[in-house]
């Protein structure tokens, strides 16, 4: 999906409510302290790599280093490259100021869910995007459920995180903020 084709499906998701979940999914995903600090695991046969490209593209197009995600796998290569061999004891190591990602289309497995109730202890951030599974929603912080019959698939809903993710939010110009004072000040202003 490109840039174009995300602003059609958030034209048309504008008035559902979809665009604010995904923003505050996105901007939660923001909040990792460190790069590398943030975690993308999915289920065992279904790894999250179209989210992770998408997440490393949106942080180097934003300058956010932060937001450069490190896929964990589940039986990584031996031989791939460093940046695709982490296993899933890297959860094990997850502490404060990281985020745990969980991608999961279908409910996620027992050891998944030990491990991310083991990474939540230690205090990482546990984020999820779902489709409803209540173990999982349970253990993160903060979860978006895709019902399977809602008006974005999956795949659409990972696009609108990643895009939301890499958002910086629009701090009000001069102008703005003296409109605002002033009319505090002198009340709103009436049009005869």
């Amino acid at each position: 999906m490109d840039a174009g084709s995300v602003a059609f499906l958030r034209e048309v998701l504008a008035e559902t409510g979809w665009l604010e979940r995904t923003r505050e999914l996105g901007t939660a995903l923001r909040a990792t302290r460190s790069p590398g600090g943030l975690l993308l695991v999915g289920t065992p046969g279904d790894e999250p790599w179209h989210l992770t490209a998408h997440l490393g593209d949106e942080a180097r197009l934003a300058g956010l280093p932060q937001l450069a995600p490190t896929l964990v796998r589940w039986s990584p290569p031996a031989q791939a490259p460093a940046h695709l061999r982490v296993g899933l004891d890297r959860i094990e190591r997850a502490g404060r100021g990281e985020t745990l990602f969980v991608v999961a289309e279908r409910q996620a497995p027992v050891p998944l869910l030990e491990r991310v109730d083991d990474a939540r202890r230690t205090g990482a951030t546990i984020l999820a995007l779902e489709s409803g599974d209540p173990e999982l929603a349970g253990l993160a912080h903060d979860a978006l459920a895709i019902p399977s019959d809602g008006p974005v698939s999956f795949d659409g809903a990972q696009h609108l995180v990643s895009a939301a993710a890499a958002e910086l939010p629009q701090r009000p110009g001069l102008r703005d903020r003296l409109a605002r004072l002033l009319e505090r000040v002198s009340g709103p202003q009436v049009v005869d």
